[in-house]
């Protein structure tokens, strides 16, 4: 089964079946992650399944997460690492390691960085909230392996509470595009000029993309390391 199969078997917006409008980013993630398939990658998602806090929805929930299957089934000698701030250590399986977290607190993300010696496939789908996604990625930046992926979804939304409570900081979107697009620097106290300096002297190569289903605005970022 290709990925969208199998996104679409266990209910995972990222395929096209599910959603509303689903997000189709299993059509991408096949041609990127296909060579990977038989490989023993150590692959990270942040976020494991949808309505959690920030949609409002509770911290402490019992749910599966259907993304989490999902890669386990397309990795099948990969290891899946998942981070969140709700608690999925239920989904036991031996190939499956749970992080529990906070995407706003620095000393989370830095256990989660040191939980792999490095990993392959970073995926943030976390609380889509600026703020968090910088943190997330002047952390988590450092533990891609070499040739590896680091993608942050869902750039078109962030949750206003989030934005309004957390630190000020540009939209994640426009200060990546701008920087790696134009090389023009949008001020932001999480990642420094310097520090978008270091990223992009490891970065191979960088894209954008819109919405696979509206044809939008920027809704995903990739990045792949030299």
């Amino acid at each position: 089964m290709n990925l969208t199969d199998l996104a679409n078997g266990y209910g995972s917006d990222k395929g096209s079946k599910f959603g509303g409008p689903p997000h189709r980013y299993t059509y991408l993630y096949d041609l990127l992650f296909y060579e990977m398939r038989s490989r023993a990658v150590n692959f990270l998602e942040l976020g494991l399944a949808v309505g959690g806090p920030e949609l409002g929805g509770p911290i402490d929930r019992r749910v599966t997460s259907p993304s989490v299957r999902m890669w386990l089934d397309y990795f099948p000698k990969g290891h899946v690492f998942g981070f969140d701030v709700s608690d999925f250590s239920h989904m036991a399986d031996p190939r499956f390691t749970f992080i529990r977290g906070d995407m706003g607190v620095a000393a989370d993300l830095e256990r989660l960085a040191g939980a792999s010696i490095h990993y392959d496939v970073v995926i943030d789908d976390a609380s889509h909230a600026s703020f968090h996604q910088q943190l997330a990625l002047k952390t988590l930046w450092r533990r891609v392996a070499p040739g590896g992926l680091y993608i942050i979804e869902d750039l078109h939304w962030q949750p206003e509470a989030y934005e309004n409570s957390l630190p000020r900081v540009p939209k994640t979107a426009a200060l990546i595009s701008s920087y790696f697009e134009r090389g023009e620097y949008i001020e932001s106290p999480v990642l420094g000029h310097a520090e978008l300096d270091a990223i992009r002297s490891r970065t191979h190569s960088f894209a954008v993309f819109p919405s696979f289903s509206d044809q939008a605005r920027v809704k995903l970022v990739v990045l792949r390391l030299e």
